[in-house]
């Protein structure tokens, strides 16, 4: 969405279309289109940060990508791949929700590493969120404290998680209380590099663009976008 216009002087207006409408929901943005149109032409600016990512694509180049609202690396990069090829007729929700059950039973953690900047984690993990906003997946709080204009990622540190955890901590995660699981760390950090001992698939804004290594950036002030005025 924002590859192309980061860090230049324009701005951003958001007409939701999309299957997961998780950007609109973190700055009130309505999903009617005639109230998206009239907020495109009449809302406020406002400037937030842009997250910038380096990896490899599965041919082995190297490639990079801006996002506005989430990146990761493991599982979620499998479920936007299967969420991306089913039918939507039964609406976001529950399609990032099914396609996110039926990778789980098959998905087996890996050891990875996540080099922050000040602290590293290893360890066998399901998942490595980076995240600027808050909203991912039609609607999952994945990040529930994140804010898109403080200079820093919140990166949400899926651990070795199993099926148990998954039947009990699932239906939590839209209400952002996952977060509270002891298998789940929250850190806050501008930068964050993540490797892994087998290739692990890499997602950006609900789109599997490549593998890892993979280094994310934030990016201060990239963006401008179209906001409602406060009534």
């Amino acid at each position: 969405m924002v590859n192309g216009i980061a860090g230049r002087d324009v701005e951003l207006a958001t007409i939701p279309i999309g299957t997961g409408m998780d950007f609109v929901r973190t700055y009130g943005i309505p999903t009617a289109f005639d109230d998206a149109v009239q907020v495109a032409r009449d809302g406020r600016p406002r400037t937030i940060d842009a997250g910038l990512v380096r990896f490899r694509t599965w041919g082995g180049d190297d490639a990079e990508r801006w996002f506005a609202n989430v990146g990761s690396v493991g599982m979620s990069g499998a479920v936007a791949q299967r969420a991306n090829g089913m039918s939507k007729a039964l609406g976001g929700k529950a399609t990032f929700f099914y396609a996110l059950t039926r990778v789980f039973l098959e998905w087996e953690n890996t050891e990875v590493t996540v080099r922050l900047d000040d602290s590293e984690r290893r360890g066998r993990m399901h998942d490595v969120i980076v995240a600027n906003g808050v909203w991912h997946g039609g609607g999952m709080m994945l990040a529930p404290g994140a804010q898109p204009d403080d200079g820093l990622f919140d990166v949400v540190l899926i651990g070795d998680v199993g099926k148990l955890d998954f039947l009990t901590t699932a239906p939590k995660i839209y209400k952002g209380k996952h977060v509270q699981h002891p298998k789940v760390e929250v850190l806050r950090s501008a930068r964050v590099d993540v490797d892994a001992t087998e290739h692990l698939p890499i997602e950006v804004e609900g789109e599997q663009v490549g593998t890892t290594p993979a280094a994310f950036e934030i990016v201060p002030g990239a963006l401008r976008v179209r906001v409602p005025i406060p009534s």
